[in-house]
């Protein structure tokens, strides 16, 4: 058997404070913590779990990879999310289906259109 995925590693300049943030997004929870370091995940074991680790270095350029979100209301959650502090932002993305924000320290993330149930990407 080939590897599993087990998390995405998030840089933070404010583990505690990113990590609750995006679990309150995610509905997650907060696994285990320390002074430098926040495991957010489901709480059932499942993986993929969201890791958010201290880091010094500021956020700078576009993100070479990031989170797409799929709610059953697009435009309902991107209210929601600027409402928790995420931002708008234009990565020169241009008219699309989904909408681009930043979270609390600049990671950007997409926020898809909703789709009826079982339809897949393409």
């Amino acid at each position: 058997m080939g590897s599993r995925w087990y998390a995405v590693v998030v840089d933070s300049a404010d583990p505690a404070r990113l990590s609750r943030w995006w679990a309150e997004v995610l509905g997650y929870r907060i696994l285990d913590e320390d002074a430098n370091e926040v495991m957010v995940g489901a709480g059932d074991d499942s993986h993929p779990i969201l890791f958010f680790t201290r880091s010094a270095d500021s956020k700078v350029g576009k993100n070479r990879l990031h989170l797409d979100l799929s709610p059953d209301d697009r435009d309902a959650e991107v209210e929601r999310l600027v409402n928790m502090g995420a931002r708008n932002v234009d990565i020169g993305q241009g008219d699309r289906s989904w909408v681009v924000l930043a979270d609390p320290e600049g990671n950007e993330f997409c926020v898809l259109r909703s789709r009826p149930e079982g339809q897949g990407v393409g």
